[in-house]
């Protein structure tokens, strides 16, 4: 049984076996703004996590797009 990873890849966001994962077009589209997004998406997964089934699935994604975005600012050094 393949195990889904809900938090480093869902299966919803790489649809129909498309070649680009929708992270890597929302980046593509934002350019410069795409920091904004990131903060924005930590902010609504840390403001949501307490009324959620799965609490720390959240808190996992959280840290996701924190790392993602981390890792966007350490290509900049």
């Amino acid at each position: 049984m393949v195990e889904v990873d809900m938090v480093e890849h869902p299966p919803h966001y790489a649809q129909n076996d498309r070649a680009i994962e929708c992270i890597e077009y929302i980046q593509g589209q934002l350019g410069d703004g795409f920091d904004y997004y990131l903060e924005g998406t930590i902010i609504k997964y840390l403001h949501r996590y307490r009324h959620k089934e799965n609490p720390v699935e959240d808190l996992q994604k959280m840290r996701w797009y924190l790392d993602r975005l981390i890792e966007e600012h350490t290509r900049e050094i």
